[in-house]
């Protein structure tokens, strides 16, 4: 008897992560396929849809000056695999700067989209010190900037 409930919640667990991962939601620790959140990313787009935690990466096709009204921000243009591009606004008043950032680099990133009509924008990729948002990142050249 024990096995086999052992053996349900083990079949129970590994239906729960594909369903998560085909969702392009994220679960800290596992690894996301980034085909599934280029997937819903290019949903999110089509169908204006904001406020979705994703994770995924793309290569940097732009670096843009840092927007310092308010809370300052490094900014880059991403391009996922599926030719969509997003904007990357990473808050450097809370994580640090990604100071060797290059055209052609890849960058992988854990935040939250805002639809806009130019692809839509990744933020929230670092820590909230408020501990109210799920804490985001960015990893470039084997770093983590949170």
């Amino acid at each position: 008897m024990r096995i086999k409930n052992l053996l349900f919640l083990v079949v129970a667990a590994v239906l729960i992560v594909a369903y998560v991962q085909e969702q392009g939601v994220s679960i800290p620790g596992l690894p996301v396929a980034t085909e599934n959140t280029d997937r819903t990313l290019q949903n999110a787009y089509d169908n204006r849809q904001s406020d979705l935690q994703v994770q995924g990466e793309g290569v940097v096709t732009k670096i843009l000056r840092d927007d310092l009204e308010g809370s300052r921000h490094q900014r880059f243009i991403l391009k996922l695999a599926t030719g969509q591009t997003v904007l990357v606004a990473h808050n450097i008043d809370l994580a640090p700067r990604i100071d060797r950032l290059r055209t052609g680099d890849t960058v992988e990133f854990h935040g939250e989209y805002e639809w806009n009509s130019k692809g839509g924008v990744i933020h929230w990729t670092h820590h909230d010190p408020a501990g109210r948002h799920i804490d985001g990142w960015l990893k470039h050249g084997g770093k983590t900037y949170q």
